[in-house]
């Protein structure tokens, strides 16, 4: 992963424009349905619910949509079953692909994926084809307005953080699965506040391609995280060479 800024992708996922806007309330409102469905209406008793309807607070989603969505998951009004699914392939310089996907309609979901792929010049494979390859990790972002990083990393580490690192000007705090919550809690009781706190998948390795292939496959990432399905892209693709161009 040298010389390579790992977060480059997770913060291109974040950055969402008025033009994507309903796309994303769209896709909190089925996370937050799930997990609903899954743990119960009651963020403060379900840490998936909490950590979604965060994300559709911060994306400014009005409280209305955020009840419905929560009680469509209850059951207390009829909604759409959605199922989650993973999916997984190789782009086109042997750069591989992970995606998350929320829906409610999985023949529809693959049939589009495969056409995506196949019209890349990639290709969709099985269960397990390219997982191996990323590391599921729990990451919060802490903007460093205010903060003292000493007393920050000593703060998430005693909660059981693994690492804090400092991009530009957001901390990036990476947690394991099982401490997320637990970091997550810790810095809510320090009065810390949190930009943004996910579940992600980050590569183990990275391919690097010249520019312009660089190019092509961000392009047909963006394709993917249009679809209406699809909840997250992850790719091994270094594009830190498009820094320097």
């Amino acid at each position: 992963m040298a010389g390579h800024n790992k977060w480059s992708k997770i913060k291109r996922q974040k950055a969402a424009t008025d033009s994507k806007r309903s796309k994303i309330w769209a896709r909190i409102s089925r996370d937050i349905t799930v997990a609903a469905r899954e743990g119960g209406g009651d963020p403060s008793m379900n840490a998936r619910l909490a950590l979604a309807v965060d994300k559709a607070k911060a994306e400014n989603m009005p409280k209305d949509n955020i009840d419905r969505a929560i009680k469509r998951g209850t059951g207390e009004i009829e909604g759409q079953e959605y199922e989650e699914g993973t999916y997984e392939g190789y782009a086109p310089g042997g750069v591989a692909v992970f995606i998350e996907t929320l829906t409610d309609n999985t023949n529809r979901t693959v049939a589009d994926l495969r056409s995506f792929f196949s019209k890349a010049g990639g290709s969709l494979g099985k269960t397990g084809t390219v997982a191996y390859l990323f590391e599921r990790k729990g990451l919060l972002q802490i903007s460093t307005t205010g903060q003292d990083e000493m007393e920050l990393f000593e703060l998430v580490v005693e909660a059981g953080a693994e690492d804090l690192e400092q991009d530009e000007d957001t901390f990036m705090v990476t947690t394991s699965v099982e401490t997320f919550d637990a970091v997550q809690t810790a810095l809510h009781e320090a009065g810390v506040s949190v930009v943004d706190a996910s579940l992600v998948r980050l590569p183990t390795t990275t391919v690097k391609l010249d520019p312009d292939k660089a190019r092509k496959i961000l392009g047909f990432v963006e394709k993917l995280e249009d679809h209406q399905d699809v909840q997250a892209v992850y790719t091994t693709l270094d594009d830190s060479i498009l820094e320097t161009v």
